[in-house]
Order: C-alpha cells, then sequence, then structure tokens
C-alpha cells in the first residue's frame, strides 16, 4: 500500500523550507520537471512567457508574506532547485488555469469534494473530503507544523510551501475544487491560490478561513471547501470578480465538483476546468451516493471509489487513448474527521489501496 512521506516542519520560515526541500528533493525535481513541460506544452507558454509570469508572482509573494517567500528560498537551497523553479511550482495554479481560461482548455476530470455536517454523520462530527484528481505523475507528501499555536497536518504538491487539503487543531479543514471563468488573468497579480489555502490551514475560526477564501480580486477562480469541527461546512466559490457561499441543505451533505452552481449569480461567463459532462456527472453522482444511504466511513471510501460512468467517473483513472494533457487520475483520496483531527486518505486511486489514517495529535 502506497504511503505518502511525511515530513514536520519546524523553525523559521527558511528552516522549514529547507527541511522540506532536503526532505523531498527528488520529488520537487520531479515536479519542476513535469510543470516544466506541461507550461510549454499544454498552455502553449514560451520560456520567456513562463520566466514573465514567474517574476509577477515572486514579487506577489515577497510583498503579500514575507514568510511565504522565505519558505520558498529555504526549499530552493536544500532542494537544489532555482529559486525561480520554485516560485514557478507556487504560483502554477495561476500561470496554468489562466493559460487554460484563454485557450478554453480543458482537462478530462478534476476533484470531487463533499463536506458532511455533524447531523448527516454517524458519530455526530463534521467530515469533510474529496478525490483530487491530477496528473498521474505529481508528487506530493503530507506536512505538519506549527504557527501561532496552531498545529496543521495537510497534503502539498512536493515544493509547493502552502498546502491545500488538511485539518488543523483547531478543527477547521480544507478541501479544494479548480474553477474556471473568462475573467481569470495571471496579470492581476492576485493573491495566490496556494498563498490562500496555507493561510486557511492556519486559521482558528471558521469566520476567518471564509474570509480568507472570499478575498477580493484572485487571479484565478477556485473553490473552498471549508468545514469546522464546531461550526459546520462553508463552501466559498471564488472567481476575480466576486464570491458566493454555500451551504449544506437541510442538513444533507453538499457536494463540489469542478464548475460554478450558479455563475449567472457573480455576473460571470464560466470556464469548465474539466469538460462539462464529466464535473455535472461527478456532483450528482456523488450527491446521490451520499445523501442516497446511511453514512458510515466504509460508505465514503466505497463512494470515493466509484466507477460509474466509467470516463466519467468520481475515482479517476487515465485514458491512455486521449492526449497527454486529458490524462488525469485520483491522485489523493481523503477524508478528514475535523472533530477527531485525523486525515485517511490514500495516495493514488482509492480503489488501488487501502486508506491509511494519520492523526494530527500523533504527528511531531
Amino acid at each position: 500500500m502506497p504511503q505518502l512521506p511525511l515530513v514536520s516542519l519546524s523553525g523559521t520560515p527558511r528552516e522549514r523550507g529547507r527541511q522540506h526541500g532536503a526532505a523531498l528533493s527528488d520529488r520537487i525535481a520531479d515536479n519542476v520537471a513535469l510543470y516544466s513541460r506541461r507550461l510549454r506544452h499544454d498552455a502553449g507558454l514560451s520560456e520567456a512567457d513562463i520566466a514573465e509570469r514567474v517574476s509577477l508572482y515572486l514579487d506577489v509573494f515577497t510583498t503579500a508574506s514575507p514568510d511565504y517567500r522565505a519558505t520558498m528560498e529555504g526549499i530552493a537551497e536544500a532542494s537544489g532547485q532555482s529559486l525561480a523553479d520554485i516560485a514557478m511550482l507556487n504560483a502554477r495554479f495561476e500561470i496554468l488555469y489562466s493559460a487554460w481560461s484563454q485557450l478554453s482548455a480543458t482537462v478530462d476530470g478534476e476533484c470531487t469534494g463533499f463536506g458532511a455536517p455533524a447531523s448527516a454523520t454517524p458519530d455526530g462530527h463534521v467530515w469533510i473530503g474529496q478525490n483530487w484528481d491530477w496528473f498521474p505523475d505529481v508528487r506530493g507528501a503530507l506536512l505538519t507544523w506549527t504557527d501561532d499555536d496552531v498545529k496543521v497536518l495537510a497534503y502539498t504538491e512536493a515544493g509547493i510551501a502552502g498546502a491545500k487539503i488538511g485539518v488543523n487543531s483547531a478543527g477547521i479543514g480544507l478541501c479544494v475544487n479548480g474553477l474556471g471563468c473568462e475573467d481569470d488573468d495571471w496579470k492581476r497579480g492576485g493573491l495566490p491560490f496556494h498563498l490562500r489555502t496555507s493561510r486557511i490551514l492556519n486559521s482558528r475560526s471558521l469566520t476567518e478561513a471564509i474570509a480568507i477564501a472570499s478575498l477580493d480580486a484572485p487571479s484565478c477562480s477556485a473553490n473552498f471547501l471549508i468545514g469546522s469541527a464546531t461550526k459546520g461546512i462553508a463552501d466559498v466559490e471564488s472567481s476575480p470578480v466576486g464570491a458566493r457561499r454555500l451551504t449544506p441543505d437541510n442538513g444533507q451533505v453538499l457536494v463540489h465538483a469542478n464548475h460554478f452552481t450558479d455563475p449567472e449569480a457573480l455576473g460571470i461567463v464560466q470556464h469548465f476546468r474539466s469538460t462539462p459532462v464529466t464535473t455535472f456527472h461527478r456532483a450528482e453522482r456523488l450527491d446521490a451516493l451520499l445523501n442516497g444511504a446511511k453514512l458510515s466511513t466504509e460508505h465514503v471510501e466505497t463512494s470515493l471509489r466509484d466507477h460509474e460512468g466509467g470516463e466519467l467517473a468520481v475515482c479517476r483513472h487515465p485514458v491512455e487513448t486521449k492526449p497527454e494533457h486529458l490524462r488525469t487520475h485520483t491522485a489523493l483520496s481523503v477524508l478528514i474527521d475535523l472533530e477527531e483531527r485525523t486525515l485517511r486518505y490514500t495516495d493514488g486511486p482509492p480503489c488501488e489501496s487501502e486508506f491509511t489514517t494519520v492523526a494530527l495529535s500523533e504527528v511531531a
């Protein structure tokens, strides 16, 4: 059963970066090669295009969070990568998604997430989870760190300082989905996605997390599915022109995939991060599975392994007959109990292995 490396970070931001870079150097090198290739071949960007975008976002990181910049510097130093390449990884969301929106391009299947309020779960705990579907050769890891007495356990792509899926000691958890609209544009220089997810994971309250997810004028659209052990579920659909908050209906499980649920309410024209048929199928299918039966850990994990719909399924596998940029798989499957502060995951499609449990209380 494959397991992700777990890296405990401590000390100054730069020291944490060095620990990240040293422990994950091989994985970071793989991700640098992956995104360099994807930006050139899939997004059609030249070396000059990439350098221009990386330079802008390096300035954004420096201004918005000197600590985040210092962490990236530490990662670069210890992994043997250039700071520019580490900045590229950390801004890959804005660079890649903006290019895809401008090209009206899609990837063939992305993420499907859910938030279960306490009234829907058998133990009265708030649960969140998702299948994070992405490139088959992406390399990930689990990180743990403590900031201002808030301890975090979360998943990141190796080399990205800001983790994006996880739970903290205040009972706040986060899952994410890519979204797209015609207003997405890297030139906006908004607060980067991975800096926002890092701040959400450091939040002490649901109110604080929602405020970060709802910040004005990000460069690109995204969905933040946030849970609180004590306050329940809140979902924020964020776009460059505004944000919209969703909550579970009548105590049901809230499910989200890769489309805005009401783009007209935000005044946007939607671009689909994955083809419309698959994002709607995955959302409808997981909603039917989770709201159509009594929840249990076993039922949720079975639902995340669901293959109904074949190429459109919740549990994603590469279709080898399709071009490389359309091949995705479930790179991470996760179920988080916010009361217990536990993260159950599979590294790769959940149909291929059993879930591994990591408890926040048991990591350094």
